[in-house]
């Protein structure tokens, strides 16, 4: 028995080491439970949603799995060939012999090598398809959510997840799972050499398989905790990069500056922490897996030298020194795949991390759908009719109450009230921005449901108060939906919105570059370029929430006129707090809180003295006193 005390001792050591971290595995698994931070969604189900986006490449898969093949023989054949020098050298030497097997073993090399390179650019190329594939249909699916849905959810978090998620779950598909193929399938091919060699040795190796297992599946809950942190920092930066740099005026003009560098700080602060965290458990596995390589290398030489001294042999195999060569290059070419794992598993936790926060957002249900049986809406005439509305947000707190009102095909209407009356809520009601909880809205007699929200939308050209200008051109702005228009039908609805007289000043007119948000144009410019978009598709119904608010006076005559001109086109629903602009509307719908509270003509409405009236009236003594 005191032979084998160096075993034992090495043994008892590791032992203790695999007691320890069960102990803290348990204690760290008690604190998740207590505190909830973990989503608990199974590697296996994560796992195979993500195959389902490889799927259709599995011809490509097949071709690497064949490389592969190829490539791994020389981790296996290799030991043999160095082992059977040593024999060689051993016995008679002949020269010829020594160059035979280094010429097999170098052959053999530049096989695996090139197998290894023509594997990295199949998957290469195949990892981007599956991933481009993968962030199409995130991005696909953002676009389906609804208003509610993008106010809740931070636009930085959407962008991490389009961009740094699905570039992480990359490396699953182009590094990840292929190499665990690969050093799976040389573990197998090395225990099955090492077995036909020696079995006694084979078996010192196996018995430290256990805890090569019980340590990868302890670091693993670690390693998962901390990539979600890491993933987490990142999206709360971007979030806040996203959102204070689009604010960043406002954050001068009241000379924040230091405040948001402190708050930046701390993020940026709580982000380094999380990845010195994620270093931290890596530090303490790798060099875990190499202990227990240490420690079989030292068994190893242990037993042979005592076998090879005594003359010891096991089930009547004979430990010899090309015996001791062999299994000694298969016992580093068995652990270094399993350290090799140790690092990947790091980038597979990383990917399953990042896949996670993918599949949340593709899970999530939009808020608006098209209705089961739904059809393309086909050409209109533009009646509306709003039949005994209610809608709220959230719950029961009501923004419109029981709103009845009517809207022929052609006619010019427009809805005033005090801001929260409910004004901008039944634009976005009649494009199906959101969904009421009560009674009807019709277009030319049919609920709107019964239409599909992409052939509804169609139907609407809306003008807003706030301008939303892309990077491009003007031309790419006007156009939006349809790349095939020529420049004269553009120039055409330029003119007819009165943008030509600005856009031909330019010296490259309608390629004049537009800069992110349209900041290189004024408020004025950029509603008018809104305007000619708009008008471009002549659609049936246009919609200009205060459009004319905040514009100079010099624009506001230009866009007065093409208001003019766009009340021609078709049925036409306006929110202005500028009653001077809506006075030849067809019926003016006065609100206040949620209802109707009166409605007619300008003149009707100022005979009725009423809300109208008082409005009219206190607008009008304002101009008189500002003049």
């Amino acid at each position: 028995m005191r032979e084998y005390l160096p075993l034992l001792i090495v043994g008892a050591a590791i032992s203790i080491l695999a007691t320890s971290f069960i102990i803290a595995y348990a204690l760290m698994k008690d604190k998740k439970e207590a505190i909830g931070f973990d989503r608990n969604v199974k590697d296996s189900e994560i796992t195979k949603r993500l195959l389902k986006y490889a799927a259709p490449q599995w011809k490509s898969f097949l071709l690497v799995f064949f490389i592969m093949i190829l490539s791994i023989g020389y981790d296996i054949v290799s030991p043999l060939i160095i082992s059977g020098i040593a024999d060689l050298i051993k016995a008679e030497f002949e020269m010829r012999d020594l160059f035979i097997r280094l010429g097999i073993y170098i052959s053999i090399l530049l096989v695996s090598l090139t197998c290894q390179y023509f594997q990295a650019i199949v998957l290469q190329k195949t990892g981007q398809r599956i991933i481009s594939a993968l962030r199409y249909d995130t991005f696909e699916h953002i676009e389906k959510l609804s208003h509610q849905q993008f106010s809740e959810i931070p636009v930085g978090k959407l962008v991490t997840r389009v961009t740094n998620d699905t570039n992480a779950v990359s490396m699953m598909f182009t590094n990840i799972f292929v190499n665990l193929a690969k050093n799976s399938l040389v573990i197998i091919g090395i225990l099955i050499a090492m077995l036909i060699l020696n079995l006694e040795l084979t078996l010192m190796v196996l018995c430290f398989v256990p805890f090569i297992v019980i340590f990868s599946f302890i670091f693993r809950k670690f390693s998962r905790k901390a990539y979600r942190k890491v993933k987490d920092g990142t999206t709360d930066i971007n979030t806040f990069l996203s959102e204070n740099l689009s604010g960043m005026k406002i954050t001068r003009v009241f000379d924040r500056k230091e405040r948001k560098k402190a708050e930046f700080d701390k993020k940026n602060n709580d982000l380094g922490r999380a990845k010195r965290n994620q270093i931290f458990v890596f530090g303490i596995f790798r060099p875990t897996i190499y202990m227990l390589y240490i420690s079989s290398v030292l068994a190893l030489l242990y037993l042979a030298g005592r076998g090879y001294i005594y003359g010891l042999s096991f089930a009547g195999q004979v430990i010899t020194a090309d015996v001791l060569i062999a299994f000694y290059m298969y016992i580093q070419k068995f652990f270094n795949p399993i350290q090799t794992l140790a690092e990947q598993f790091n980038w597979l936790q990383s990917a399953f991390a990042s896949a996670e926060k993918i599949f949340t957002i593709l899970d999530i249900e939009p808020g608006v759908t098209d209705d089961e049986g739904a059809v393309d809406i086909g050409d209109i005439k533009g009646e509306i009719e709003f039949d005994h509305v209610w809608f709220a947000y959230k719950d029961e707190n009501w923004i419109l109450k029981d709103v009845s009102f009517k809207v022929g095909a052609g006619q010019t209407v427009a809805l005033v009230g005090p801001t929260g009356a409910g004004k901008t809520t039944i634009l976005s009601l009649l494009c199906r921005n959101y969904d009421i909880q009560k009674g009807r809205i019709l277009i030319d007699g049919v609920d709107i449901r019964k239409f599909t929200i992409s052939s509804l939308r169609r139907q609407f050209g809306q003008m807003l108060q706030t301008v939303f200008l892309f990077s491009g051109t003007i031309k790419s702005n006007i156009v939006l939906r349809d790349e095939s228009l020529t420049d004269e039908e553009v120039w055409e609805a330029c003119r007819y919105v009165n943008a030509d007289k600005f856009i031909s000043r330019l010296d490259d007119g309608l390629d004049h570059e537009v800069r992110e948000f349209g900041n290189n144009f004024s408020a004025g410019q950029r509603q008018l370029i809104s305007f000619a978009r708009t008008v471009l598709y002549k659609p049936k119904i246009m919609i200009l929430d205060e459009a004319t608010a905040n514009i100079d006076t010099e624009t506001e005559q230009l866009i007065q006129d093409s208001l003019e001109r766009i009340m021609n086109i078709g049925t036409m629903l306006i929110v202005a707090h500028r009653l001077s602009t809506i006075q030849h509307s067809d019926n003016i719908i006065v609100l206040a809180d949620g209802q109707i509270a009166e409605q007619g003509t300008h003149e009707q409405l100022l005979e009725k003295r009423g809300r109208y009236y008082n409005l009219y009236t206190l607008q009008h003594r304002r101009q008189q006193l500002m003049s």
